[in-house]
């Protein structure tokens, strides 16, 4: 499904973003306040680009926000994103809207006043960082349902606390669930009496909130 996308943001994410989402078959409309950048991105996009304020509503207006499936700010200010994000939802009814904290201590703000969708970068790579210092075994870590729910590929090393056990042993978390057991490349539904041994990869299935210890009552 085609969906038309407002997007504010730097010059080079904003690129990199459109020429991904134009590729996909979206429709990209881009913000900014720099007459150099958005001739700069006229040129190697195809997508519309709008001169102005991003907090304006009648530049947003210009670049069809009011037709809109969703909004990115993703600028490097967060009160602009924040209030790109509350003109979009209020006086445009954008559906969806996702904006950038670059302080990671706004996101319960952002989500709160406008934003449904709010992430911190410096929280992401953080927590990537830390969980690959952690668990060297992790080999995919992804987000679904707005950050409800977390899936999580890792090989069990011979160190690990699972290794040897059965699943229902393995001490998973309540909320935490495999859902899928991989053994010598071959895909297995797992059940509570499968045998974990060195070597097989798992696809956790958190919540955030035990995320940590999932990880914990595998790997450790």
């Amino acid at each position: 499904m085609s969906l038309r996308i407002l997007v504010a943001a730097e010059e080079r994410p904003a690129y990199f973003l459109s020429r991904r989402l134009t590729a996909a078959g979206h429709k990209v409309a881009l913000i900014h306040e720099s007459e150099a950048v958005c001739r700069a991105l006229a040129g190697r996009l195809e997508a519309l680009v709008i001169l102005g304020d991003t907090t304006d509503p009648r530049v947003l207006e210009d670049a069809g926000a009011g037709s809109a499936d969703a909004v990115m700010a993703l600028t490097p200010v967060d009160a602009r994103n924040l209030a790109i994000c509350q003109q979009a939802r209020i006086r445009f009814s954008v559906p969806r809207a996702l904006a950038v904290a670059n302080d990671p201590d706004n996101e319960e703000v952002f989500q709160a006043l406008g934003a449904e969708i709010a992430f911190s970068p410096a929280r992401v790579l953080a927590t990537l960082l830390e969980q690959r210092a952690r668990f060297a075994d992790i080999t995919n870590l992804a987000q679904i349902a707005d950050g409800r729910v977390h899936l999580t590929e890792l090989r069990l090393s011979p160190e690990a606390r699972a290794s040897g056990r059965r699943l229902q042993d393995a001490g998973l978390p309540e909320g935490a669930i495999v859902a899928y057991l991989l053994r010598d490349d071959r895909p297995l539904i797992p059940h509570g009496r499968n045998d974990l041994l060195a070597g097989h990869r798992l696809m956790l299935g958190t919540a955030p909130g035990n995320h940590g210890p999932a990880l914990d009552a595998r790997t450790a």
